[in-house]
């Protein structure tokens, strides 16, 4: 059944792409001409002495690569249980990539989380079936300050949505000084267009966007 589904769901992206000529297909397609995976999303000034945040951690592959790279400190956010142990198990040798069991928000609490792999989701529209998980969030400000960072080298977020809550939290109680790169993929869901254009006006002020494929990834650089 899964298969059919990810069947189904790349033919209907490939008619979206093709005859409707979705703006947010074109740009993944773009993306992958340009092979950003590979080149943009791990180019940075790093060192072991920089520390990434990674919102949505997934199994671990961002935070390997930068790691791997830079030696840099990685704090990996992954809500999903089966994911969080498998970067528990993947990193339980190196001390410098340090997972954690819950998703960061504007607010603290337990959500229903659409079990989809790699676009789980608190936002989505959840299934009618027994294919959700219970995940917690919390606070992001008030995390990070009991973890001890006062400022992020760069800060990737994939959250399937959550981008247009962890963020204005971040912008409302002025931690965008400290964050010297976002790296942060725009999802469509909700009012996904009123909401992208308000957090890059308010992202403008204290940072400049260095990339951007609409919809798929996009960079913004510390002024």
């Amino acid at each position: 059944m899964k298969y059919l589904k990810k069947i189904c769901r790349g033919l209907n992206n490939l008619y979206r792409r093709e005859i409707l000529r979705d703006e947010p297909l074109l740009e993944a397609k773009r993306w992958f001409r340009d092979r950003g995976d590979t080149t943009l999303r791990l180019s940075y000034d790093l060192s072991p002495q920089s520390v990434v945040v990674d919102l949505g951690g997934y199994v671990g592959d961002f935070a390997y690569e930068i790691n791997s790279r830079y030696g840099s400190t990685v704090h990996l956010f992954e809500p999903v249980p089966r994911y969080y142990a498998q970067c528990e198990k993947r990193f339980s040798g190196n001390a410098k990539v340090i997972p954690h069991c819950f998703g960061l928000g504007s607010k603290e609490g337990q959500f229903l989380l659409s079990d989809d792999n790699d676009a789980s989701s608190f936002v989505a529209q959840l299934p009618k079936d027994n294919s959700t998980i219970t995940a917690e969030m919390r606070a992001v400000v008030p995390t990070l300050i009991d973890l001890g960072i006062n400022h992020i080298d760069l800060l990737k977020i994939n959250i399937e949505g959550g981008e247009y809550d962890v963020l204005p939290a971040l912008i409302e109680a002025g931690w965008m000084p400290k964050i010297r790169e976002i790296q942060v993929q725009f999802h469509t869901v909700g009012d996904y267009e009123n909401a992208r254009d308000a957090i890059r006006t308010e992202l403008s002020k204290t940072h400049h966007e260095t990339w951007c494929y609409k919809f798929v990834w996009e960079n913004w650089q510390r002024r």
